[in-house]
């Protein structure tokens, strides 16, 4: 998986005809334009969720959340390992 920080206006390319804009963002959610021709089929997770109704095939859609762990400001440590030769 291929995790990016972009800017407004940035863009991604998937192949050579798939275009993924990305707009901004604003109240946490951020807005994307995609192009890509007619036969790519494009879905969101939320349709996808809402179409479902076995528990089991359900629980095998992958979810994807932001890393907690890298949020917080982690401090430097004050130990130094010294080798002795």
């Amino acid at each position: 998986m291929l995790r990016l920080s972009v800017r407004d206006e940035e863009f991604l390319m998937i192949g050579d005809d798939v275009k993924i804009v990305f707009l901004g963002s604003s109240g946490g959610q951020t807005r994307i334009m995609i192009d890509a021709p007619k036969d790519v089929n494009i879905v969101r997770s939320k349709a996808i969720e809402k179409r479902i109704q076995d528990p089991e095939l359900l629980a095998t859609i992958p979810k994807y959340y932001k890393n907690l762990e890298g949020t917080a400001k982690k401090k430097k440590s004050n130990v130094v390992i010294v080798q002795n030769k």
